[in-house]
């Protein structure tokens, strides 16, 4: 399975993020990489501002989930340079700005998880946890990190 075909079929260009403060994108420990958290952003302008359950519903949620795994698609691709060589998806972290009262961070993230399915099939499959804050930086309504398995062939 090709990766970026896929991205292609669903319309996606995976755009060149790149950290705006003091830490990097991921960091390689062996074949697994650990992406730093990423928000909704777009050539760094948040898109989405608010609380789930406040100023946004479920369906911005999951749009802004969404735009934040397009920015971890990113981040992954510029330290391993193809996306291909993702072995497994192994986790997603999903933190989720919410209203008092608001407990449906499980499907605001579910717009990360079906994207991941989306572009890589049974590699996209991960364990995950969807957590709800009360802040996030700039305002972002979500934030996102991921752990994924590389595949270490030197081939």
């Amino acid at each position: 399975m090709d990766v970026y075909y896929n991205l292609k079929k669903i319309n996606i260009k995976i755009p060149n993020v790149t950290p705006r403060f003091q830490f990097v994108s991921g960091v390689q420990v062996g074949n697994l990489l650990f992406i730093s958290g990423q928000t909704p952003e777009v050539d760094g302008e948040m898109q989405f501002v608010g609380r789930l359950g406040k100023e946004l519903n479920v369906e911005n949620g999951k749009q802004a989930a969404r735009l934040a795994t397009i920015n971890c698609l990113s981040a992954i691709e510029s330290i391993i340079g193809d996306l291909n060589k993702v072995q497994q998806i192994v986790r997603v972290i999903g933190y989720v700005r919410s209203a008092e009262g608001f407990g449906e961070q499980p499907l605001v993230i579910n717009g990360a998880s079906e994207l991941l399915n989306e572009v890589f099939g049974s590699k996209g499959n991960h364990a995950r946890a969807a957590l709800g804050t009360n802040e996030l930086p700039f305002g972002a309504p979500v934030e996102l990190e991921m752990i994924i398995k590389i595949n270490d062939n030197k081939n």
